[in-house]
């Protein structure tokens, strides 16, 4: 087994097609430019109206077309090829469903796009904080079109959940400012500084923003939530859709729900016995408040948490550069940083094309958390940062010898990048950098999560019943209410958190088992490797050559690791 060598990459039929689509889309796609950290588009906002997803689509369409026109010349523009085209047939196909000009969910749909962008955008000279009055300016035209667009998706029947529509308004109006909170947008203004006409044409934008908030949410409770279904399962076809996206698999569901359950009892059992080693004879929810009690394991201040979560992603960095993975130097920097916003969970952001701004792990709290434990979060940096999603997206990103601009900016399946990040947790355990039992259970308590996940999001989307032997309401079918129950069983979070997570899985259908799907096809090819190639085999080695493929779908990744 050998790793890619570094060189030149000949641009090829496939690359010129990759890189033309690129830029085309980035200028129909502003703030995914910006995530990309692709610069010209900084002062413009994507149109989530009924044009500017035709238009998108229009676009994916030709590609494909151009794509499927080429014969490759080898086995790096085969892959490449064969990636793009499953990547943009996907999202063809939610597009000629109408599922995404009618998306609207309470984690990751074109209203979070449109506040989240903010957060990545440069705040360092007053002429950046110009360009952000501009785009700021442009939120009330782009609510409009986005409201607009999902007017008339209802008006076809494509409407999201009547739980997804309320969430949404609650989200609207708390960025817009109520009792709990300023205005998002006059909050960060306030961070600016500035003077003169350029502070009022920020106060401005901001005033204007919010007022658009409160538009857009008067839009979704008036008009959107009376033709919103009371069901929130989306049923077979459309989760099918749904699920193909986000793994890049045809996956069998009956035989994925049923591996859940038994993924979920062997992490059960495994939690079980950390356990012991910390509360022996007590029992899980002892060795659980046991940690959470622990003052070692406590983090006092948001300060605190954030110098902890820089030194544990850099502590990593520093550990694995060299022995375990060839890390480039622009990948050895990351920040930890937390999110200006409450409710969005933790997430990644991938640096910039060239690295001018770093890749960002975001911590998201709720307004009043001022503690925090280490034991549930050290797995979690492993998971966002190295060698989880910083090292994966960060080597991409980097790899501009082998990968073209389309793989190395905007090719994502949730299945491989998330699939990637869990087996980077269960990785550290076997390296020894979760080896204290609070740590580990941590890992565990996580792993245990994504497994619940499985058959939770698949089993209320598809109404299947529980299985007998599951412990609670076996024979019963899948409702949120069971749901909330079963996290509270297999989720050590508050309430709250509990229950954005299942708004989360019933409006966002396929996402959250792609974790554990992912993982499991990582896990499955490391075998096989290490079976096929006996003595040969070099785990370092392995990780390089997976890594240097991109993001793939599931399918793809599974056949390409197994010529390795």
């Amino acid at each position: 087994m050998t790793s890619p060598e570094l060189r030149a990459r000949p641009i090829s039929p496939t690359d010129v097609v990759a890189d033309r689509y690129v830029e085309d889309y980035c200028g129909l796609e502003p703030i995914a430019a910006t995530f990309f950290g692709v610069p010209g588009y900084e002062t413009e906002l994507t149109d989530y109206g009924v044009d500017g997803f035709a238009a998108r689509a229009e676009l994916a369409r030709r590609a494909v077309a151009d794509l499927q026109a080429i014969q490759p010349a080898d086995d790096r523009e085969r892959v490449a090829n064969a990636a793009m085209v499953e990547r943009l047939s996907t999202e063809l196909d939610l597009s000629d469903a109408g599922d995404l000009s009618s998306e609207l969910n309470t984690t990751a749909s074109p209203m979070q796009s449109l506040r989240i962008v903010f957060d990545l955008m440069s705040t360092d000279s007053e002429q950046d904080w110009a360009t952000i009055a501009s785009r700021m300016a442009k939120l009330p035209a782009a609510f409009e079109a986005y409201a607009a667009g999902l007017g008339v998706a209802a008006a076809d029947g494509r409407v999201a959940a009547a739980r997804q529509v309320r969430t949404c308004a609650d989200i609207a109006a708390r960025w817009a400012g109520d009792e709990q909170a300023p205005p998002f947008f006059a909050a960060l203004v306030e961070r600016s500084n500035t003077e003169g006409a350029l502070r009022r044409d920020l106060d401005a934008a901001a005033s204007a923003a919010a007022q658009a908030l409160r538009s857009f949410r008067g839009f979704l409770t008036d008009r959107l939530l009376p033709a919103a279904p009371s069901s929130d399962a989306v049923g077979e076809q459309r989760y099918g859709r749904w699920l193909r996206y986000f793994t890049g698999a045809e996956l069998d569901l009956a035989e994925t729900y049923e591996w859940g359950w038994s993924e979920l009892a062997r992490i059960v059992a495994e939690k079980e016995q950390v356990a012991e080693q910390i509360s022996p004879g007590k029992g899980l929810a002892a060795a659980i408040a046991a940690l959470d009690d622990d003052p070692a394991r406590i983090l006092r201040g948001r300060d605190e948490l954030t110098h902890w979560l820089q030194t544990t992603a850099d502590d990593a960095i520093s550990a694995l550069a060299g022995t375990h993975f060839d890390i480039p130097d622009p990948v050895r920097t990351i920040e930890g940083k937390l999110a200006p916003t409450s409710g969005e969970g933790i997430y990644y952001t991938a640096p910039s094309e060239d690295f001018t701004r770093p890749g960002r792990m975001w911590w998201s709290l709720p307004e009043d958390a001022e503690e925090f434990t280490t034991w549930r979060e050290k797995t979690t940096v492993y998971h966002e940062g190295v060698p989880g999603h910083h090292l994966q997206i960060g080597q991409t990103v980097f790899r501009a010898d082998l990968l073209n601009r389309y793989q190395r900016l905007m090719m994502w399946s949730s299945g491989h990048g998330e699939g990637w990040a869990l087996y980077a947790e269960r990785l550290m355990a076997e390296l020894g950098f979760l080896d204290d039992p609070g740590d580990r259970l941590g890992m565990l308590d996580s792993q245990g999560f994504r497994a619940a996940r499985v058959v939770l999001d698949i089993g209320m989307h598809l109404e299947l019943s529980i299985p007998r032997g599951s412990g609670s309401h076996e024979g019963e079918v899948w409702t949120p209410e069971i749901g909330l129950e079963f996290l509270r069983v297999h989720a050590s979070m508050d309430d709250q958190l509990r229950q954005d997570e299942l708004n989360r899985y019933l409006g966002w259908p396929g996402q959250a088992p792609s974790y554990k799907v992912g993982e499991r096809v990582w896990l499955q090819a490391r075998a096989d490797a290490e079976a096929r190639l006996g003595a040969e085999f070099d785990l370092k080695t392995f990780h390089t050559a997976a890594l240097n493929l991109g993001g793939l779908g599931l399918d793809l990744l599974r056949a390409e690791l197994a010529r390795l």
